[in-house]
């Protein structure tokens, strides 16, 4: 079997998020949907940036350990390291917990359960489609090495 080159990405990651954000606030408008008030007065907005700031700081944290490393942060480059210190010794994808909670608080943001019912079929996507390819190219790129990180931590949390 031929080793891939790259992970490969169909869709960018933050392509995916940001266009299922816009498409759930579209379908919020065009449907007539409700604004999704789950808490009251200001709470539901201190929540959405609270947990914007925490995927945002999950993301930069994940940015840094690759950086530090001199790999490739984008999917669709080749990788020269695996990362598993930092935040990558409790999650072997920080960036896509750190997207997926920053996608949680702008939909609160914005009360739009269009964004949030448009959740489940990113995580699924991400879950059975992008990790698993990304798994196969650094398993095959990494071997053992990679094998030993996966029996240690886990894919999200």
């Amino acid at each position: 079997m031929k080793k891939p080159v790259v992970a490969g990405s169909p869709i960018p990651p933050p392509l995916l998020h940001g266009g299922a954000i816009l498409i759930g606030l579209m379908i919020d408008r065009f449907a007539g949907l409700a604004p999704l008030l789950l808490l009251p007065g200001n709470w539901q907005l201190a929540l959405a940036i609270a947990l914007c700031a925490f995927g945002l700081a999950l993301l930069l944290g994940a940015f840094g350990r690759f950086r530090k490393q001199g790999t490739a942060v984008e999917p669709w480059k080749p990788s020269s390291a695996i990362v598993t210190d930092g935040i990558y010794g409790y999650t072997r994808n920080p960036m896509y917990l750190g997207f997926a909670i920053a996608y949680i608080g702008i939909a609160l943001a914005f009360a739009s359960p269009g964004a949030l019912l448009l959740l489940p079929p990113v995580l699924i996507w991400m879950n059975w489609l992008q990790i698993p390819r990304e798994e196969t190219y650094l398993q095959s790129r990494f071997g053992e090495d990679y094998t030993a990180y996966k029996a240690k931590v886990r894919r999200w949390i």
